[in-house]
């Protein structure tokens, strides 16, 4: 397979995402998509979350819609142009993905990876999320491009046959990642989390926009926000009107339940809290909130700020504010925005 021949296929599986996930209504067969396969993408919609509850039908046709934005062909292009080396690569290595479950298709950007850097992939899901990315590259193969059948592999047991390993989970289960793959080649990320700065000067429709940072997906992406800097004299109230219109999460249960323990642990402990009714700000130097909740630090020297960040860069996915990510943009990466900031065409390329 040449690369263009990859990329063609991508850029018609995005417009096949964007087709089943920007529509409840099937509207023929504008990109190839028959009405059965519409219907059977709705259906799935429905046995996802019947599987795992985080994943609502508006939050994985927002993961879809995503991806449909992402694999445009001038995307494609740009993203690949940088990499000489793609060009006739038919290594054809396998390599083994270990999946995250968190938020929908959150393993998926790793697998477009190996597939167009002309590589095989040995895909372990989480049980979190093991019926989305099946329909996806069934849909793929089937109606797509054959070619990948051969490329594309689920492991439902131990992984064996591999080159290298490609591993996403907690802290903990980077102590697993190590000892059993610790030999091979390999990229491994434990956990992670984002942060938003803010100067004074936003608007309310930048705070708003933070809002999408800090709810999309619940709040369980590493892309996620959990904790603000504000500036000393900063006004939370211009921060609470400005998100009022997320409230409606904590209708969902699991949040709700998530928001109401962690309330209570933070009132047995007598934390100095602010809450809204929908989002626990507590004032704390850590990073990493709790579910329904967010880390705030007021500052008197934005340089500091920035130092504090490098030293913690490591710990940190993304950085939200208007010389960084734009606010509302945190869960929108493009192609070449890689998961801890390693490049992973390169690394493919290379192993």
């Amino acid at each position: 397979m040449e690369l263009k021949q990859r990329i063609d296929a991508f850029v018609q599986l995005g417009k096949v995402l964007g087709q089943c996930a920007g529509s409840k209504d099937w509207s023929g067969y504008t990109h190839g998509v028959s009405q059965s396969d519409f219907d059977s993408f709705s259906q799935l919609l429905n046995q996802v979350y019947l599987q795992n509850g985080w994943f609502t039908e508006e939050n994985v046709r927002k993961a879809c819609l995503e991806w449909s934005r992402a694999l445009s062909k001038e995307n494609l292009e740009q993203w690949t142009s940088a990499y000489s080396d793609l060009n006739g690569n038919e290594k054809l290595k396998t390599i083994a993905l270990i999946m995250a479950g968190n938020i929908p298709m959150v393993g998926f950007h790793d697998l477009v990876c190996v597939l167009i850097s002309g590589n095989k992939a040995l895909i372990k899901m989480s049980s979190e999320d093991d019926r989305l990315l099946p329909w996806i590259l069934t849909y793929l193969v089937v109606h797509i491009e054959p070619e990948f059948a051969s490329r594309i592999k689920f492991a439902s047991g131990k992984l064996e046959d591999f080159s290298a390993v490609i591993a996403t989970g907690s802290d903990n289960t980077m102590r697993y990642f190590e000892k059993y793959f610790g030999t091979y080649p390999h990229i491994f990320r434990g956990n992670r989390t984002s942060v938003a700065v803010l100067d004074g000067s936003e608007t309310e429709e930048e705070l708003n926009a933070l809002g999408h940072d800090i709810f999309d997906y619940f709040g369980l992406g590493c892309r996620n926000v959990s904790k603000l800097f504000i500036p000393k004299d900063f006004d939370l109230d211009r921060f609470f009107g400005a998100i009022y219109s997320f409230h409606p999460i904590v209708q969902h249960k699991k949040y709700a339940n998530n928001y109401d323990y962690n309330k209570a642990i933070m009132m047995m402990n007598q934390d100095d809290l602010i809450e809204n009714g929908f989002l626990l700000v507590k004032e704390d130097d850590r990073l990493h909130s709790p579910l329904g909740a967010l880390y705030v630090e007021r500052y008197t020297d934005l340089n500091k700020v920035t130092e504090k960040l490098k030293s913690d860069e490591n710990e940190i996915q993304c950085v939200v504010s208007k010389s960084n990510i734009p606010f509302g943009k945190s869960q929108s990466p493009e192609l070449w925005d890689y998961a801890d900031h390693v490049d992973t065409l390169k690394f493919l390329l290379n192993c």
